[in-house]
């Protein structure tokens, strides 16, 4: 199951937590059940937001064509292979 990193503006809390893609977690008081972590003094109804991490980074070197993607060698000119 993928992980994600969840920021809370309200109290400056990063938390990790797992669950499946189709789930969206919303409010503080979501991702701290996902996390199995107490409110704190924080309402749980709190906002949070989904961080982009580097998590879905994959390396050239783990695929089966381990070649680096035009974009990687600069050949693709515009930048707008897809490969991005």
């Amino acid at each position: 199951m993928p992980r994600y990193d969840y920021y809370c503006d309200a109290n400056d809390r990063q938390v990790e937590v797992t669950h499946p893609m189709s789930e969206k977690l919303a409010t503080w008081g979501e991702v701290c059940k996902r996390a199995g972590l107490a409110l704190g003094g924080t309402p749980a109804k709190t906002p949070v937001r989904k961080l982009i991490t580097g998590g879905g980074v994959v390396r050239a070197s783990v695929l089966k064509t381990p070649q680096a993607p035009p974009c990687g060698t600069g050949s693709c000119g515009s930048g707008r292979c897809g490969y991005e």
